[in-house]
C-alpha cells in the first residue's frame, strides 16, 4: 500500500463509551456527571427558539433524543410539588400516543430569499426545470438559478452523458424557436432560447479544452451555434451574448469525426520521460488524451523501442506499435508468440495488462516501467539495473538554499495544479457511472505527491555522516516551513508524511541531534497533518488561508468519494440534486484557490536554474524494503 493510501486510511481517534451504570445502582455523593457529548440525532436548537435542557434530568426517558421538543418540561418522579401525580399521569398518557408530526421547514434555495429550490426530477426533466428558471424569476437572471445552472453543468455527467445532455438543450431550442407547446404564455419562446444560450455559454466557459476530446458533443454543439446565429429575435438584447458565444466556439477548437486532424501536432514530453534538462525546465501544459507522447517499452533483455502514441492509446495499440517496431511477424503473433504488455515496479512486482485498459501512461508508478514480452518469458521480468543501484553521494540538496529549494517546489506545484481541469475531480472519482475522461493531470500530479514523500526518505537515508544527516534533517523541516508560509499545502504535507516514514522516524541518533527548536516546530507539523476528527485541525488552517494556495489534493478526492459512496445519484429513478450541490460545491473550492495568480520571485541565475532542474526531476528510491535497508545499515541499533 503506497504512503499516501495509508495515510488516507489512518484511523482517526475515537471517544471512549462511557459504561451505563447498572439499573438501580446512584452515584455516590462525591462523583461529578461528566459532560455529555452533543447528540448526533438531535439537532442544535434554533437562534429564534429556546434551548432545551442542558442535559438529562433524573428519572427521564430519554427525551432529550427526540427531533421535536418536549412539550412540557419534563419532571421527576421524586417531584413533591403539588399536583405532580396528575401531571405525571397525563404525561405518561402522552407519551404512550404517537408524536405528532411537525410540518418540515420552509424549504430555502442556496441564495437564502425563501423560494423553493429546486426538487429532484428525472434526469430528462431536470434541464427543462433549469431553463424555466433561468430568465423567470422575479430575483435578476433567476432566483438560485446561478448555482443550480453551475451544479448541473459541473455534474450531468453522472446521470446523462454530455452527449444526451447537449442534444436535449439542442431540441429545447428548436422547440422554442418553432411552434411552442399552447400551454406556453406568451413571449415563453424568447425566454426559453434566451435561456438555452445561458446555458451554452455557461457550459462553454467550464469545457473548454475538455471538448475537443468529445467528437460527437462537437458536432452537437456546432449545430446548436449555427441555429443561435441564425436567430435574429436574440441579437436584439443579447448582442453580446452572441458575440461571446461566437468566440467561445472559436476558442475551444472543436473537435468533429468527420474533420481530419491538423498536421505536425507537437509531441509532448511525460512527466519523467528521458529526463531532458530542456524539457522539465518548460512551463508544464495541460495533457489531453489526444495528445502524443514519446515513450519507452522495455524487453526482457533490458533493451527499449521508443514509439509515438496518444496519450489516451489502448494497450492494444500500444503493442501494435510496438510489434512494428520490432518487426514482429504475424506468424508468430498467431502462433501463441503474441506480445502482452506488462508494468515493473522497482521492487519487482509485476502486472499484466489487459489489451482494452487505456490511459496506461499516467497511472504507472514512480520508478514503474512498460515492458514487452511473450506468456513464456514474463516469470524472467526483473527491474531495471539503475532503478536498484544506490549510489550514496552529495545531491544539489545539500548545496542548495532551503528558500530556493521551497519556492521552486511551490512554483511547478502550482503549474501542475493550474493544468488540472477541475472536472477531472468528478471524473476521477464518479468514473464508473458513466464512462472516464482522461484524468492524466490529476493522476500526475498525485504521482508528484507520491514522489516527493519518497524523495524525503531517500536524500536522508543516502546521507552517511550522522552531523550532515541531522544538518539535512534541519533543512527538510525548514524547506516545509516555508512551503506552508507559501501556502503550498501540498508540498508540506508531502515532506511531512515523507519524515514520517517508518525508515526515517526510526533514525533515533539523528533526531536525537535535530536541535529542540525544530524538534518543536516538527510536533506541531505532526499535529497539524493529524488525520484525526477527519483533519479538522487543517481544515481550521485551510479555511484561514486566502488564494492563491495548493491544498494537499489526496484529501478533496478522499472528500469527494465520501459523497459518492455516501448516497446514491438516482433514487427511483430521480436526481439526487442535494448530491450534485455537495459535489459541485467542492468543486468551487479549487476554482477559488486558483481564482488569483501565484506569484513568486524567482531568480534566472545559473545556480537558480539548477536548483529548478534538480527539483522538477527529483531521483528517488521508491522500493520501500530497500528503504529499510539502507536505514538499517546506518543505525542499526535504533528503534
Amino acid at each position: 500500500m503506497k504512503p499516501l493510501e495509508k495515510l488516507l486510511k489512518k484511523p482517526g481517534s475515537h471517544l471512549p463509551v462511557r459504561p451505563a451504570a447498572p439499573p438501580g445502582q446512584v452515584p455516590g455523593p462525591g462523583s461529578v456527571p461528566a459532560p455529555r457529548r452533543q447528540s448526533l440525532s438531535r439537532p442544535p436548537a434554533s437562534p429564534e427558539e429556546p434551548a432545551g435542557p442542558a442535559g438529562p434530568v433524573p428519572g427521564g426517558e430519554g427525551r432529550w433524543l427526540e427531533l421535536r421538543p418536549p412539550e412540557a418540561p419534563l419532571r421527576s418522579p421524586e417531584d413533591p410539588s403539588p399536583g405532580c401525580d396528575r401531571d405525571r399521569d397525563r404525561d405518561r398518557d402522552r407519551d404512550r400516543e404517537p408524536p405528532s408530526p411537525e410540518p418540515p421547514p420552509a424549504a430555502r434555495c442556496c441564495c437564502g430569499c425563501g423560494c423553493a429550490p429546486a426538487a429532484p426530477a428525472p434526469p430528462e426533466r431536470l434541464l427543462a426545470a433549469l431553463l424555466d428558471r433561468l430568465p423567470a424569476a422575479a430575483h435578476g437572471r433567476g432566483c438560485g438559478a446561478e448555482s443550480l445552472l453551475d451544479d448541473i453543468v459541473l455534474t450531468h455527467s453522472l446521470f446523462l452523458p454530455t452527449e444526451r445532455f447537449l442534444q436535449q438543450l439542442h431540441q429545447h431550442f428548436v422547440l422554442a424557436a418553432g411552434s411552442p407547446p399552447a400551454r406556453w404564455e406568451e413571449g415563453s419562446g424568447l425566454r426559453r432560447k434566451r435561456a438555452v444560450l445561458a446555458v451554452l455559454l455557461h457550459f462553454l466557459e467550464t469545457y473548454k479544452g475538455l471538448l475537443q476530446e468529445e467528437e460527437s458533443a462537437g458536432k452537437v454543439i456546432k449545430e446548436l451555434y449555427l441555429l443561435i446565429m441564425k436567430d435574429t429575435s436574440l441579437y436584439h438584447e443579447l448582442e453580446d451574448e452572441i458575440l461571446k458565444l461566437h468566440q467561445l466556439v472559436e476558442t475551444v477548437e472543436l473537435k468533429v469525426a468527420d474533420e481530419t486532424p491538423p498536421p505536425n501536432k507537437q509531441v509532448k514530453p511525460l512527466f519523467r520521460h528521458f529526463r531532458r534538462i530542456d524539457s522539465c525546465l518548460q512551463t508544464r501544459v495541460a495533457f489531453r488524451g489526444s495528445d502524443e507522447i514519446f515513450c519507452r517499452v522495455y524487453m526482457p533483455d533490458h533493451s527499449y523501442v521508443t514509439i509515438r502514441s496518444r496519450l489516451s492509446a489502448s494497450v492494444q495499440d500500444i503493442l501494435a506499435s510496438v510489434t512494428e517496431k520490432l518487426q514482429y511477424s504475424e506468424e508468430q503473433s498467431t502462433r501463441g508468440d503474441a506480445l502482452i504488455l506488462v508494468t515493473m515496479a522497482s521492487s519487482g512486482e509485476k502486472a499484466v495488462l489487459q489489451p482494452s485498459e487505456e490511459c496506461v501512461f499516467t497511472t504507472l508508478g514512480i520508478n514503474s516501467h512498460l515492458f514487452a514480452c511473450t506468456r513464456d518469458t514474463f516469470d524472467s521480468l526483473v527491474p531495471l539495473p539503475e532503478e536498484i543501484q544506490v549510489v550514496p553521494g552529495d545531491t544539489e540538496i545539500h548545496r542548495a538554499e532551503p528558500e530556493d529549494v521551497a519556492n521552486h517546489l511551490t512554483a511547478f506545484h502550482w503549474e501542475l495544479f493550474r493544468c488540472i481541469h477541475e472536472l477531472e475531480f468528478v471524473d476521477y472519482v464518479f468514473h464508473g457511472e458513466r464512462g472516464r475522461r482522461e484524468t492524466a493531470n490529476l493522476e500526475l500530479l498525485l504521482q508528484r505527491c507520491s514522489e516527493v514523500q519518497h524523495w524525503v526518505g531517500t536524500e536522508l537515508l543516502l546521507c552517511e555522516g550522522l552531523g550532515k544527516r541531522a544538518h539535512l534533517l534541519k533543512k527538510l523541516i525548514k524547506i516545509a516551513a516555508i512551503c506552508k508560509q507559501n501556502q503550498d499545502m501540498l508540498s508540506f504535507y508531502a515532506i511531512v508524511i515523507g519524515l514520517n516514514n517508518a525508515a526515517v522516524s526510526r533514525l533515533r541518533l539523528t533526531w536525537e541531534k535535530l536541535p529542540g527548536k525544530f524538534k518543536n516546530l516538527f510536533r506541531k507539523f505532526e499535529n497539524l497533518t493529524d488525520p484525526c476528527r477527519n483533519h479538522k485541525t487543517y481544515r481550521e488552517v485551510l479555511a484561514k488561508m486566502k488564494p492563491p494556495l495548493i491544498p494537499f489534493v489526496p484529501l478533496i478526492l478522499k472528500d469527494l468519494t465520501f459523497l459518492h459512496e455516501g448516497s446514491k445519484t438516482l433514487l427511483d429513478g430521480l436526481v439526487n440534486v442535494e448530491k450534485l450541490h455537495c459535489i459541485a460545491e467542492k468543486v468551487r473550492t479549487v476554482r477559488k484557490y486558483r481564482s488569483r495568480p501565484l506569484c513568486l520571485e524567482l531568480e534566472a541565475s545559473p545556480a537558480q536554474l539548477q536548483t529548478k532542474a534538480y527539483v522538477r526531476q527529483l531521483r528517488v528510491i521508491d522500493n520501500q524494503n530497500l528503504l529499510f535497508e539502507l536505514s538499517y545499515k546506518l543505525e542499526p541499533g535504533s528503534q
